[in-house]
């Protein structure tokens, strides 16, 4: 390979890009909708659950439970009715997720030490975002059935009760526990993909088009100097993409930068080549620009939107789906930036993602000078 014929094709391609700013304008603002777009309108956070409440005992005990839910950032009472119909008739109208209903006999079985039941009545048709909801409603009844537990036990032995085990949670790298620290990470992992696949994608097919691409190879560059220098000339704005989405992260939705700077663009460089590789590989099989376009989306955006845990978590998937996902750089990528962002982890834990996306990157740097090869003989 030769370095100063890589470097003219990096020239030549680097004009293309200067020459049309619109498309160079288009690439490094992308990122910056993309990332605000997504990062404030996907939102995982379960929180402020619309909710009313039946209290059919009406006593004291029972004012203290509506408490309860009144004062957990959980729950938000949109009012108090007197029936189930009219809760069954806020979830029809999706008016509430959840209603709370407390029957006449609560305080009466509580006073004798009997089994008192709490009926939740939750809108399950968002089944994720309904578990999540009655764990909510399941914990905060519980935690004052405990605490009616202990008072009684107080009052009738005149003595605190021993709790053979306390637990005791904390929640490492997210103790605030918001959806933007896990997604945002794993939102940049996607929007470089897809952009640094769909700016390569083209740049094959534009040369057929143009039919400059007959000219070019019969030049003395080699293939391989073809594919290496179109993609360093898209590396430097892939650079700048990476730049400003890390920027947007950290502080625009702080999340948290714990890891080693140093540590994230090496890897990032390893990925936007893998991507950018992958590109060019696609413009070398399709033959107009509009098919290469076709193909850059369904290879990049709709694997890694759906495949790469970004989403959907990969533990979930059925086995042949999750066998498929070990294709997709992105899956890897969101697992290395996750790991520097939020834990702070190295090399020692993040290891196995890097090899991939290095053997990645070389394998389809192989297959996209092959491709060029054939059509040179």
């Amino acid at each position: 390979m030769n370095l100063r014929r890589t470097r003219a094709i990096f020239y030549k391609e680097a004009r293309h890009i200067l020459r049309d700013p619109r498309s160079l304008i288009m690439a490094l603002g992308l990122p910056l909708i993309d990332l605000l777009l997504f990062g404030y309108a996907l939102d995982l956070d379960v929180d402020r659950i619309p909710t009313l409440i039946f209290d059919g005992d009406h006593s004291a005990i029972s004012q203290q439970l509506i408490q309860r839910f009144q004062g957990s950032r959980f729950f938000e009472i949109e009012g108090f009715v007197n029936n189930y119909a009219a809760i069954e008739k806020g979830i029809d109208r999706d008016k509430i997720l959840m209603g709370v209903a407390i029957p006449q006999d609560y305080s009466r079985h509580i006073a004798s030490g009997e089994k008192a039941q709490v009926q939740i009545l939750i809108d399950g048709s968002d089944a994720n975002t309904a578990s999540i909801a009655l764990g909510y409603a399941e914990a905060t009844v519980r935690g004052y059935s405990y605490q009616l537990r202990s008072q009684g036990e107080n009052l009738h032995a005149g003595m605190q009760p021993n709790i053979p085990v306390e637990a005791q949670l904390r929640v490492w790298y997210n103790s605030s526990m918001e959806s933007k620290n896990y997604i945002v990470p794993g939102l940049i992992a996607v929007i470089l993909m897809v952009i640094a696949a769909l700016l390569t994608s083209l740049t094959i097919a534009r040369e057929r088009e143009m039919g400059t691409l007959e000219q070019l190879l019969s030049t003395p560059v080699r293939p391989a100097e073809i594919v290496l220098g179109k993609m360093l000339a898209f590396f430097v704005v892939g650079v700048l993409d990476t730049l400003i989405s890390i920027v947007l992260g950290v502080f625009v939705f702080h999340v948290p930068f714990r890891g080693s700077f140093l540590l994230l663009a090496l890897t990032g460089c390893i990925f936007l080549s893998s991507a950018f590789f992958l590109g060019i590989l696609i413009s070398t099989v399709a033959r107009s620009q509009l098919q290469a376009y076709q193909l850059g989306i369904l290879s990049s955006f709709l694997p890694s939107m759906l495949l790469s845990g970004f989403i959907y978590a990969i533990e979930n998937m059925p086995p042949a789906v999750q066998a498929i996902t070990y294709l997709v750089p992105a899956r890897y990528f969101a697992d290395i930036i996750k790991g520097i962002l939020l834990k702070g982890v190295g090399v020692q834990v993040l290891w196995a993602n890097i090899l991939f996306l290095v053997a990645f990157s070389t394998l389809v740097f192989l297959l996209a000078t092959r491709r060029l090869r054939q059509k040179l003989a």
